[in-house]
């Protein structure tokens, strides 16, 4: 699927574009590709694994998502979509085994990835002087924050890993939901308001 993704920053590897990168790859540059599949195969992996919550499943979806890329990528018209294109059939896929099986838990987040909830306030990890009372207190809020995240209905789970861990804009989310801006953001706002009810015994 090709499409037009306003407001979608250009993106660069090493001082060349993005979309250079993946127009070289679209004319089978091998390197080039290799190139797109170092930068993306780590973000796609944790995505993979934090919505079907088992590591195999996750590679698998990762190999099946990356031979998918490289089949259909000539057929990308704008190749400034490229980042909002490969989450999008990586979340396809995931979505796709979810529906053949019952939900299991999310991947545990990494406290230094987490992102505002939705009363603003972020979950961070203890940096450097941290105290281990700091420390068990992050730890507990974080287990909190997956069984919390793992109970969400699954739209909205989606939405808000791609938001909040994944940084894709509202626009980025659409394209790779096949969804309206507007109901991304609806999802968005219901996932936070549910996250920080569930939040609130763990505070």
């Amino acid at each position: 699927m090709s499409g037009t993704v306003e407001g979608v920053p250009e993106r660069a590897f090493g001082g060349v574009a993005e979309a250079t990168v993946v127009g070289r790859a679209q004319d089978g540059d091998l390197i080039a590709f290799e190139q797109l599949l170092r930068h993306y195969q780590g973000p796609l992996f944790r995505l993979a694994y934090r919505l079907l919550g088992d590591r195999g499943e996750a590679e698998d979806a990762l190999q099946d998502t990356m031979v998918q890329v490289w089949r259909k990528l000539p057929g990308l018209m704008e190749p400034l979509v490229f980042r909002s294109w490969v989450y999008q059939i990586m979340t396809r896929r995931c979505l796709s085994l979810l529906r053949t099986r019952s939900r299991r838990g999310v991947e545990p987040v990494e406290a230094d990835e987490l992102a505002e909830l939705g009363a603003g306030q972020r979950v961070m990890a203890g940096g450097v002087g941290g105290s281990p009372a700091e420390s068990a207190e992050i730890e507990a809020q974080l287990r909190g924050l997956n069984e919390v995240l793992a109970q969400l209905p699954e739209d909205q789970r989606v939405c808000w890993v791609l938001r909040e861990l994944h940084e894709l804009s509202y626009a980025e989310i659409a394209y790779a939901m096949n969804l309206s801006a507007s109901t991304v953001r609806g999802r968005l706002a219901r996932a936070r308001q549910n996250l920080a009810r569930g939040m609130d015994a763990w505070r």
